[in-house]
């Protein structure tokens, strides 16, 4: 008898979060988007992939890991968690202690589902106005058959601020 590792099945493919993190920076082009940092958590919030474009600035990784894993860490993409708890701050304070500060209360964090609606993980994207962040996660998310929560972005994306 041999001794071989036995494989760990993974939530989300390496495949699939490259070609979400792919689709994200080529929509970012067709839309005259400001440059991204793309990051794809699986499940259990376990970096699958980081993609960072020329001209973004140091912060955009650990905003775009603070969008994808405050999502996952509250079932709900970071839209939500903006919108659930914008008066609430010590409630965002006690979040963002707990989960060490990656916890990032604005668009641009999205569940990445399965066919049956369970989450596999989650995108996070920052380098534009959040909006503008969200609409390219949802859309890269989509474009490579998972589905994403929220399902649509936001109509406002094409109107916020640069």
């Amino acid at each position: 008898m041999v001794d071989r590792l036995v494989p760990i099945a993974s939530s989300l493919s390496l495949e699939h979060a490259l070609a979400i993190s792919n689709k994200a920076l080529a929509l970012r082009k067709v839309n005259d988007i400001l440059p991204l940092a793309v990051v794809v958590l699986d499940a259990g919030a376990n970096l699958v992939s980081f993609q960072r474009e020329d001209g973004c600035g140091p912060l955009r990784f650990d905003i775009a890991l603070g969008k994808a894993w405050g999502a996952l860490g509250m079932g709900i993409s970071s839209r939500q968690i903006r919108d659930r708890t914008a008066n609430r701050a010590a409630f965002q304070n006690a979040v963002a202690a707990a989960s060490q500060g990656r916890f990032v209360p604005v668009p641009g964090g999205v569940l990445i589902l399965n066919d049956t609606g369970e989450a596999i993980g989650a995108v996070g994207i920052s380098g534009d106005a959040s909006d503008r962040d969200e609409y390219c996660a949802i859309e890269a998310v989509k474009a490579v058959g998972l589905r994403a929560e929220p399902a649509e972005p936001a109509e406002e994306w094409m109107k916020a601020p640069l």
